[in-house]
């Protein structure tokens, strides 16, 4: 949905239009809050724009509910696709009838004694609260050296890459082993091209432990819940690598053991370049000694709840993960002079240089408490671990959004909905069975 003509002051802006900024625009209109939804391109640009083709869901659909939308599809156990992810989203700001507007890239949003000022290649808006949720994907943390690889390397990010055809005939090097370099090193692999992975830290998981996926059994323990405030490093906790999976209708397994079975040459973390050779660290074995031993531990938990909920007789008996096989010596240099293409897959940073710079920490972070900012009125959401671990997720956004709508309600007192009520007034909220689908 695209609204026209709405530029000028509301209670608050919204800038996103994929999953947490809806999630916001849910809750505001459930307050009577007037707000408009500001983006850069299309509602879910970066799910129909910034993924490659055979990219799908590392979650099962039954955990992409919105606010007023829970799911209610056939399949609950499926992945989906990221072009079906978007299509989700587009028809549920069309049933909520979110104030989206498209095409609206903001160049600058600036905290003054009146509130904010949020300027768009086109318009300018004021408001009294600002809310960031542009994600935490805009962009990929390509290590500086990056900049002296050899000429004659095609490059590209994980949010460039499409499929295997869009990149140069010869080797390929994947560097980064969490949940995308994995992916498409498999993906690369299974095509048929030689692939090498750089492998740093990781989280190793199955796909199912004991014919129950990773995520039904992470919730049912109640893991997707745990708080920012609870944990003992929150810092960390929001650095970890996302998990190896891949969501595939067979829920195969995918980890390092599959990918040297498919010929993926293993090599440590890529560290600096010395010419043409890649140096890289020499503790790979550490590194996945470290997976595999977290991974054990997680799947005893699993063991533990169904030991004390009464199930551990009506689920498959428990199995141990084998070991991560190592190769005979530690690959501590590549020659670089032997690939076509280099993929990134070192992670990802969100972008706000458009922000203003008070908002910010040393490092150029978003300096927030739970999704609430430094700067009076300013909130983010959609974050790794926000205010919950599964606050990423898709469902995670509609409880993080719920929290700070209150807090920012709260916070503007009765500022709030005074010059605007009227706007949003007949506004109707999404039924519990739409949009059909996974949501």
């Amino acid at each position: 949905m695209q609204h026209t003509g709405r530029a000028g002051h509301h209670t608050v802006v919204v800038v996103g239009a994929g999953q947490a900024g809806l999630a916001m625009s849910w809750h505001l209109t459930a307050r009577g809050i007037d707000h408009v939804v500001l983006d850069r391109g299309e509602v879910a640009q970066a799910w129909r724009r910034e993924r490659w083709d055979s990219l799908r869901l590392l979650t099962p659909a039954w955990l992409c509910e919105l606010p007023g939308a829970p799911y209610d599809g056939d399949d609950p156990e499926a992945f989906l696709t990221a072009a079906a992810t978007g299509d989700l989203l587009a028809a549920y700001a069309e049933a909520i009838g979110a104030p989206v507007l498209t095409g609206q890239t903001v160049v600058e949003a600036r905290r003054t004694a009146a509130g904010w000022e949020v300027a768009t290649a086109t318009d300018r808006f004021t408001s009294d609260a600002l809310v960031v949720a542009t994600g935490a994907a805009s962009d990929t943390a390509v290590p500086a050296w990056a900049a002296a690889l050899p000429p004659g390397i095609e490059t590209v990010s994980a949010l460039e890459y499409r499929n295997p055809s869009g990149l140069p005939e010869g080797e390929v090097l994947v560097v980064g082993a969490s949940a995308s370099g994995a992916q498409i090193a498999d993906e690369l692999a299974r095509a048929g091209r030689p692939v090498t992975l750089a492998v740093g830290e990781h989280v190793r998981v199955p796909r199912t432990y004991r014919g129950i996926d990773i995520h039904r059994w992470l919730h049912t323990v109640g893991h997707l819940e745990e708080r920012w405030d609870e944990v003992d490093d929150i810092v960390r906790a929001r650095r970890l690598p996302s998990f190896q999976l891949i969501g595939t209708p067979e829920r195969r397994d995918l980890d390092l053991t599959t990918l040297a079975g498919l010929g993926v040459q293993l090599v440590g973390r890529a560290m600096a370049l010395d010419g043409h050779r890649l140096l890289c660290s020499g503790g790979l074995a550490r590194e996945v000694a470290a997976a595999d031993l977290k991974a054990g531990r997680l799947l005893r938990r699993f063991d533990e709840h169904a030991i004390a909920a009464g199930l551990d007789v009506e689920l498959p008996p428990p199995t141990e993960l084998e070991p991560t096989p190592m190769p005979a010596h530690a690959v501590t240099e590549v020659d670089l002079r032997r690939f076509s293409a280099v993929v990134w897959a070192t992670g990802y940073r969100p972008r706000f240089a458009w922000l203003d710079p008070a908002a910010l920490d040393r490092k150029g972070r978003l300096a927030h408490d739970g999704g609430v900012g430094a700067l009076d009125g300013l909130y983010v959401l959609g974050l790794p671990f926000l205010r919950r671990r599964r606050s990423s997720f898709i469902s995670g956004v509609g409880p993080d959004a719920a929290d700070l709508a209150a807090h920012l309600h709260t916070r503007l007192g009765n500022r709030v909905g005074d010059r605007r009520r009227g706007r949003v007034r007949d506004r109707r909220l999404v039924g519990p069975g739409a949009p059909g689908g996974c949501g």
